[in-house]
């Protein structure tokens, strides 16, 4: 049978209560009390019963995850690290997609699955700011990616700086001497709020190097995918570019197929540079450049800000901007 407190605080001569102070991390317990609980719960194998210790907190213990597309490598790493960070916390995670479509993330911020989660943990991309205004559900919930509108968001918010990472990744070509620099991965549709970013990041690197925009060195795709990139690219070489910015890192892997079977070497003819940093990135050839959000601290800072509003934080919403940085490889560095 599964150890019980009972039979803890029996092994180690206390009482209940005092196994649970230590269970709980209580601080007002004594070094040796507290040693000679640690030691009985390490003989018993010990494990606190998570579920009842949320059904007495009056929750379920599980939170949902919902993310545009799990077939892009980045939401199926991100959700691998919420998962982990969740995973501390004793909770479960549900997974649902939404593909990007705005009925469907309506649906998710409406709470149709609000008698089964605490919380929500949301990637949107079709929702609007009059969407989060009109949300009557009042479960937790904390929004992962672009910000929603301009004005002053009414739920906590986990992202990075698109512009800036955008910009770093630009001038990285640029300061390797390409003066034809693409960008493949801008979107002309109204939820494409993060291609926007990641274009006017681009943009002002040219300005920045003095390089001149050429609208047929901007390629525009309707979905961040394999395919995509690698018929984009194919499009894009008419206009010879030296270089390629491409938007997500499944738009490079598309783009560089592409390259090295019309005979072009990268990084000598072409140089390439992704986003994300997937793993796929690592194991091509030649290994892919990337900038690299910090996917793990974006799950750990969206979690705890979840736990936070679950354990009743009442404070102004937070806004939380996780750092990238630059992972030069093969495909930019021969």
């Amino acid at each position: 049978m599964r150890p019980r407190l009972k039979d803890v605080a029996e092994r180690a001569g206390v009482s209940i209560k005092t196994v649970s102070n230590v269970v709980n991390d209580y601080p007002h317990v004594s070094p040796e009390t507290r040693a000679r609980v640690e030691a009985a719960i390490s003989e018993l194998s010990y494990r606190p019963n998570l579920s009842a210790r949320s059904l007495r907190a009056g929750r379920s213990g599980v939170v949902a995850l919902a993310v545009p597309h799990l077939d892009n490598p980045y939401f199926a790493e991100l959700a691998t690290h919420v998962i982990s960070a969740a995973d501390q916390r004793g909770w479960t995670v549900l997974i649902d997609q939404t593909r990007g479509d705005r009925d469907k993330e309506r649906l998710v911020v409406a709470g149709i699955r609000a008698h089964l989660i605490d919380g929500l943990l949301f990637s949107p991309l079709a929702l609007t700011s009059r969407d989060l205004a009109d949300r009557a559900d009042r479960t937790p919930m904390v929004l992962l990616g672009e910000r929603i509108g301009t004005g002053r968001s009414p739920y906590d918010h986990v992202g990075i700086d698109n512009v800036a990472a955008a910009r770093a990744a630009t001038l990285h070509l640029a300061g390797l001497g390409r003066t034809r620099i693409a960008a493949l991965g801008a979107q002309r549709a109204l939820s494409g709020a993060t291609a926007r970013l990641r274009l006017k990041g681009y943009k002002q690197a040219l300005a920045q190097c003095g390089l001149r925009e050429d609208p047929s060195l901007i390629s525009y795709v309707p979905v961040w995918h394999r395919s995509g990139g690698a018929a984009a690219m194919a499009e894009l070489l008419e206009s010879r570019p030296d270089a390629v910015f491409c938007f997500n890192d499944a738009l490079a892997l598309g783009a560089l197929r592409t390259l090295l079977s019309r005979g072009f070497r990268v990084p000598d003819d072409v140089m390439l540079m992704g986003f994300d940093d997937i793993e796929d990135g690592r194991f091509v050839t030649p290994t892919l450049s990337t900038v690299a959000p910090d996917k793990a601290l974006i799950a750990e800072s969206a979690v705890d800000l979840l736990a936070a509003r679950l354990d009743g934080a009442d404070v102004k919403p937070c806004e939380v901007r996780v750092p990238h940085h630059l992972t030069p490889r093969e495909s930019t560095c021969s």
